[in-house]
């Protein structure tokens, strides 16, 4: 077991993470393309965005792209990481605030039309992963949506295993770098707590969403849909 705090953990990996995610994930281009389609607000419209675990700021910029007119919240533990996400948006000010802290602990008066999170909600126990929820159905307005890109543990041991071999064998066939693949494995054995798909959906439907689905799923990760009724 590492020594390293998870923010410690991430804080380590700025120089190369955005690099990273693009060769790790499976098929990341139709991955955040299927997120971006399940978003329905148009370019016009002033829409407020919390992003959960936002790293440097990686799923934000794909929806900023699409959604130039947005306000932006990202939330993160990992200090440096989100100085780079401040970095990527230092032209847009007034539409883009940083909070470094914990999301398990969002504050309730801020509403949002939004929420997204990729690769991050993982690391939470499941009853953590559970209460985030109903607080992610809290702070949505209604009609609000939830979109979440995490990662999904097998059902049962041997898909687990195929999961594995699957994003073993694409990491070594896309990075050359042996330091960059030790430290993504020490980040998966020491911080991820996956859970099943079904497990995610179940809870999803428990914290009050009308609509949830996984819309897309390429092995081991998952494009989580949540629509809040609304009726609110």
């Amino acid at each position: 077991m590492t020594g390293k705090t998870i923010d410690q953990a991430f804080n380590a990996s700025i120089d190369y993470y955005d690099d990273w995610m693009r060769k790790a994930l499976p098929n990341y281009t139709d991955i955040y393309s299927t997120a971006m389609e399940l978003i329905p607000f148009t370019a016009s419209q002033p829409v407020d965005v919390l992003d959960l675990g936002a790293g440097t700021g990686l799923f934000s910029m794909h929806v900023f792209e699409k959604l130039p007119g947005a306000r932006f919240t990202l939330i993160d533990l990992a200090d440096q990481m989100l100085d780079l996400a401040g970095k990527r948006f230092h032209g847009y000010p007034d539409q883009f605030e940083f909070i470094h802290g914990d999301y398990r602990k969002l504050p309730g008066e801020m509403k949002y039309d939004l929420v997204i999170s990729s690769l991050s909600i993982h690391h939470l126990t499941h009853e953590e992963k559970q209460d985030l929820f109903h607080s992610v159905y809290r702070l949505l307005r209604g009609g609000g949506r939830f979109i979440n890109i995490d990662q999904i543990r097998g059902q049962t041991e041997g898909l687990a295993d195929l999961y594995w071999s699957h994003w073993w064998k694409q990491v070594n066939d896309a990075e050359q770098d042996q330091k960059r693949i030790q430290e993504s494995l020490d980040r998966r054995k020491n911080y991820d707590i996956d859970a099943t798909l079904a497990e995610q959906l179940e809870w999803l439907n428990n914290a009050g969403f009308t609509d949830v689905d996984c819309v897309y799923k390429n092995f081991f990760v998952g494009v989580f849909l949540a629509v809040k009724s609304s009726a609110g």
